[in-house]
């Protein structure tokens, strides 16, 4: 329905809490994360979701109408790397057809497709990297 990604506010009445994502509208109601939003783990790239408009006018949550088709990690960064050397793990997710992203200079969030060859445990292990996972509950 849309080319161009659109911001819009969300509040998840869930978390009791709003946020700003981008997104690809799909129809009316339903629209499909183009990208992580931080703070609720179940928006994560690809994955479709209904709203409608709140008495506040804000996008509210009704569900998840489709699930992401990509797996999601998210891990601290340490310093242990400089960001040329995380960047050489990013180049190599997109040319696997995945997406990464970094928050607050020290959040990263991970898609990778569900076929992808990468198995980012394996990488970390071989440079003794052991980053700190964040888990939605």
């Amino acid at each position: 329905m849309q080319d161009n990604p659109i911001q819009i506010e969300i509040y998840d009445k869930r978390q009791k809490m709003s946020t700003s994502i981008y997104v690809h509208k799909v129809s009316d109601n339903i629209f499909r994360a183009v990208e992580n939003e931080l703070f609720n783990c179940r928006l994560t790239l690809g994955t479709e979701f209904e709203i409608r408009i709140n008495k506040d006018g804000k996008h509210e949550i009704i569900r998840i109408v489709k699930d992401s088709d990509y797996i999601t990690k998210r891990f601290f960064l340490t310093s242990q790397f400089n960001q040329s050397e995380y960047r050489l793990l990013g180049d190599e997710i997109i040319k696997q057809g995945g997406f990464w992203q970094v928050d607050f200079g020290g959040i990263a969030t991970v898609n990778l497709p569900k076929d992808c060859k990468i198995d980012l445990d394996e990488i970390f292990k071989t440079f003794d990297f052991y980053p700190t996972y964040i888990v939605d509950e």
